[in-house]
């Protein structure tokens, strides 16, 4: 019973003194995830009543907020219930399907950022063409753009790693991600440079995408008028932290994935729960106070329930 379990299950290896501090621990998180349920979910349904928030930006910033719940609803449900359990086991078909909607789910933040670059360009640098350019087939094409090109990519390597053989069915991570990749018998170089490939792809490309394009509106913002640098502050800005944020908790979790077996458990489980916390709870935060529109809705919004 005890070697089919090796093969069918993974233990789950990241926890720090889970037996001593579960509660703690689970009262912490479910805390957190409520609070990322609420704050982007709100911000999403006032996107959505309201009419005037039914321009392209705001779509695309709904559809990051819609990234964040799916992203947590993949990691805290398990987490939690982790928390709670004696063993804290994960079975490899389940692994690997949280690995694809990790990667995924990050790879479409990182595209739905560089649509929103494009975006901010053409409204601010050409503006009288902004209604032809960011049309509602464009803007169609950029979503489904942002969600299938990760999606395609990352399936083919969880293809590939499931048929790998696992020697070992200890994880050393709370959750499933690049440390899977240490799991197998055998490293295979394919599969490495194939990560590396999607990773331009659906990170570095974007990026430099990213920082080109607001470089190029900063440039010309800059011999025009104090009204469109103040349009262009107001509206890249909120962007710009957010992407800095997020790149920055990426970086983290490729390192993490490479130094796993040389850093600390204590270490490695405050980077991770750095990770799948602030950036879901960083998005709703940022463009609710930074951006005019939605704060001006979230204010009435607290003061109909103040006075009900």
């Amino acid at each position: 019973m005890e070697a089919e379990l090796n093969v069918t299950y993974l233990t789950l290896g990241g926890h720090v003194e889970v037996v001593k501090y579960r509660y703690l621990y689970f009262v912490i998180m479910f805390a957190v995830y409520l609070l990322i349920l609420c704050s982007n979910s709100t911000i999403i349904c006032l996107i959505w009543i309201h009419r005037n928030l039914h321009e392209p930006m705001y779509i695309f910033i709904a559809a990051l907020l819609l990234n964040s719940v799916l992203f947590s609803t993949t990691i805290y449900p398990k987490l939690l219930m982790d928390f709670l359990s004696e063993r804290q086991i994960i079975s490899y078909s389940a692994c690997l399907v949280q690995y694809f909607l990790y990667y995924s789910l990050g790879g479409s933040d990182f595209l739905l950022l560089a649509a929103m670059a494009y975006d901010r360009y053409v409204s601010i640098c050409r503006p009288l063409q902004y209604p032809t350019i960011m049309s509602r087939t464009t803007v169609s094409a950029l979503l489904a753009l942002a969600w299938l090109l990760p999606a395609c990519q990352v399936s083919a390597a969880v293809v590939v790693i499931s048929k790998l053989e696992i020697c070992s069915s200890t994880l050393g991570s709370v959750f499933c991600r690049n440390s899977v990749h240490r799991l197998h018998c055998v490293s295979f170089r394919v599969l490495s440079v194939y990560s590396l490939v999607v990773l331009v792809n659906v990170a570095l490309l974007p990026v430099c995408f990213i920082l080109f394009t607001y470089t190029k509106i900063f440039i010309i913002t800059y011999h025009s008028c104090g009204a469109v640098r103040k349009k262009a502050a107001e509206t890249c800005l909120p962007h710009l932290l957010v992407l800095l944020s997020f790149s920055s908790l990426c970086a983290f979790d490729v390192i993490i994935g490479q130094l796993e077996s040389d850093l600390p458990d204590f270490v490695k489980l405050t980077v991770t729960l750095q990770i799948i916390v602030y950036h879901p709870l960083l998005n709703p935060i940022v463009y609710g106070l930074k951006m005019k529109d939605i704060s001006k809705h979230l204010k009435s919004l607290f003061c109909h329930f103040s006075e009900v």
